[in-house]
């Protein structure tokens, strides 16, 4: 899309996001292929692989190979020049095979798209550059129920020390970003958003991540002990200026597409199962499991509500381009309306991932719970994740806006 601002106008402000349009369906059914062979190769060992409770590294090999983790980088550095709708199409397809391989590239398209929300137009494209050339999957660290990270100044530069839990994709990543205050010097009180190798001097990559799901996400702890942080490895300021702060709602529509993901397998392995179960229920006039109106009931209500939440999530997915198309000519009250939008999406994709992943059983049978079937992956990664931010708390914000034009105060949850 060509750059419209208006250099003769002293007044216009340059924009600072460096995607722009939305995605063709040339591009959208390109890389919803791509993510299919991934999901298809995933799903042949998923199960096998969770329980061995491994670092991903074969896994992060796969995604970089598939050139899913360059999705969104722009062409002109290297990228493929793809749209955030694209990208969360694959967030989805992976969901359906391997939910913590989905979980990685979600994070990582918000970690490494921290360059086009944080960094000043005139430094990304050596940012870009660097990624691609590096061919780096971005973790993070910036869990806010942990803020223990200090930066204190250092010459030109800064020391950051502290400790990270929930540090996402850290254990495979080449790159960390990193948020943390100031404390001290002309900066003291900014929060700085910053990019560390994971082997730069006193960074400890924790392997303490041993959860009931999303087993396979690398997102241990990190321990930063007097970590030398340059004035090359700033992005940029964590401020609440609209568009930077558009980044959030964009993780939580990352979060709806993998839960609506998950939902969508668990749905597709129920209805392989029921088709391949013999005979019937002893009660019922039926031949077959999938011909009993009890178990066509069951899969069809599933069926249906996961077909609303589909059919939401397109809307939003679409209209995230839309948004960060904008800029910096996003308001607050765009911001918060759409992010309000899409905590209605992550309400009712966080109910129908759970309970689709748990009533799935209700069709497939007892001997769908037999270890070697492995339906519980579905419930037991989507109900991991679910907890990463109280739901109930989304529908406060939601009848909070609708009911008395409030908006939640800005935070990495909202």
């Amino acid at each position: 899309m060509t750059d419209t601002t208006d250099r003769s106008d002293p007044t216009a402000v340059e924009p600072r996001s460096p995607w722009r349009g939305q995605a063709d369906r040339q591009e959208r059914d390109h890389w919803a292929n791509v993510a299919r062979q991934v999901a298809d190769e995933l799903a042949r060992d998923a199960i096998d692989r969770d329980r061995a409770n491994q670092q991903p590294r074969r896994e992060v090999e796969l995604l970089k190979a598939s050139g899913l983790v360059d999705l969104l980088v722009p062409r002109e550095y290297g990228g493929h020049g793809g749209h955030f709708a694209t990208a969360f199409d694959a967030v989805r397809i992976l969901a359906q095979a391997d939910g913590s391989i989905s979980q990685l590239l979600a994070y990582h398209y918000f970690n490494q798209g921290c360059i086009g929300f944080y960094a000043p137009p005139a430094d990304q494209p050596a940012w870009w550059r660097r990624t691609v050339e590096g061919r780096w999957l971005w973790g993070d660290s910036v869990n806010p129920v942990d803020p223990d990270l200090v930066l204190t100044p250092d010459g030109e530069g800064f020391r950051l020390n502290g400790f990270k839990r929930f540090s996402t994709g850290s254990g495979v990543g080449d790159v960390i970003v990193v948020n943390a205050g100031v404390q001290g010097g002309q900066r003291d009180g900014t929060v700085l958003c910053f990019v560390l190798e994971t082997d730069r001097e006193g960074v400890e990559l924790v392997d303490d991540w041993d959860m009931l799901g999303q087993r396979l996400t690398a997102s241990g702890s990190v321990r930063y002990t007097s970590v030398a942080v340059r004035p090359e490895d700033i992005l940029g300021e964590v401020t609440d200026d609209p568009y930077v702060t558009l980044l959030t709602p964009g993780v939580q529509l990352g979060f709806a597409n993998f839960y609506l993901g998950v939902a969508q397998g668990a749905l597709e392995r129920g209805r392989q199962i029921l088709l391949e179960r013999k005979n019937a229920w002893f009660l019922s006039n039926a031949d077959r499991y999938a011909e009993d109106p009890v178990f066509q009931r069951v899969w069809g209500e599933l069926k249906a509500r996961t077909a609303a939440v589909a059919a939401l999530a397109r809307e939003l997915n679409d209209r995230y381009d839309e948004e960060v198309d904008k800029s910096s000519s996003l308001t607050a009250a765009e911001r918060g309306e759409y992010a309000v939008a899409i905590a209605e999406l992550k309400v009712v994709s966080t109910e129908v991932g759970l309970e689709t992943a748990h009533r799935i059983f209700e069709v497939t049978g007892a001997s769908s719970t037999a270890s070697s079937v492995g339906l519980d992956l579905y419930w037991r990664n989507v109900r991991t994740h679910t907890l990463h931010d109280p739901v109930d708390y989304k529908k406060i914000e939601i009848a909070q806006y609708h009911l008395l034009g409030i908006n939640q105060p800005l935070s990495l949850y909202t």
